[in-house]
């Protein structure tokens, strides 16, 4: 088994949950040199918000989308995005990634921005 296999049958746990409860979910997905957040409504079907070191606004912030700092800025902004959107609690889904790091700051971000979970 690789790292890629392993991570996402670590995944699929927190996702059979997150979905029994119908929750809407904050998704996470990290790279090596970006990091992305979506918010998905309780079925599954619609992106409700998106957010990511790619968007042309958070690459002229930041150096590079591969830090903590970066992953700061996309969690207050996929916050504020939710807000728009209407959510105000999620399920925080971080695909099999450790809680440590990006996604740690990224959470912490959100959390900060007004979202609950």
């Amino acid at each position: 088994m690789n790292k890629k296999v392993v991570r996402l049958r670590r995944a699929r746990k927190t996702r059979a949950k997150i979905a029994e409860l119908k929750a809407v979910r904050l998704t996470v997905f990290r790279s090596n040199s970006h990091i992305y957040a979506q918010i998905i409504d309780g079925d599954g079907s619609r992106v409700l918000a998106a957010a990511s070191t790619v968007e042309k606004d958070v690459r002229s912030q930041v150096s590079t989308g591969g830090n903590k700092q970066a992953a700061e800025l996309v969690g207050k902004l996929i916050a504020e995005r939710a807000k728009a959107a209407g959510v105000e609690a999620v399920a925080f889904d971080r695909a099999g990634f450790l809680y440590h790091g990006r996604v740690k700051a990224l959470a912490e971000a959100a959390r900060e921005g007004g979202l609950k979970f």
